[in-house]
């Protein structure tokens, strides 16, 4: 499975496996907001070299992790209602950029979800 990975994305892989083992909810929330920070810095780096593979590949792991917060919404609370229609705007936004990429539009999502991680681990 590794063998077709390059070494970095193997490592990646590996590291990010062995932090979701045995991390509590608010360590995997936080976790998966690392995850979409990196990988929309990746895109948008893979965007300026020209690297269309690299890009899509992180777009599609940004789409896996706004997934993953989405499934861990739970109850009607206005906190989950917030979440969920914050979840899905970005949703909507990596895939229009996915189709038609704006790196502004990425750069913005990416701050906005730094900002929100930072405020969640002060929290």
């Amino acid at each position: 499975m590794l063998a077709h990975r390059t070494p970095h994305e193997a490592y990646r892989r590996v590291d990010f496996d062995a932090r979701v083992h045995g991390a509590s909810p608010a360590e995997l929330v936080h976790l998966c907001y690392e995850h979409l920070v990196s990988a929309l810095g990746t895109a948008i780096h893979a965007h300026g070299i020209g690297d269309n593979s690299l890009k899509s590949s992180s777009m599609t792991r940004a789409l896996t992790a706004i997934t993953a917060l989405q499934l861990g919404v739970s109850g009607d609370s206005d906190v989950a209602g917030a979440l969920k229609h914050l979840y899905e705007s970005a949703r909507r936004t990596l895939l229009d950029c996915a189709i038609s990429f704006d790196p502004h539009k990425v750069e913005t999502l990416r701050a906005d979800f730094m900002e929100i991680g930072r405020a969640l681990q002060q929290g």
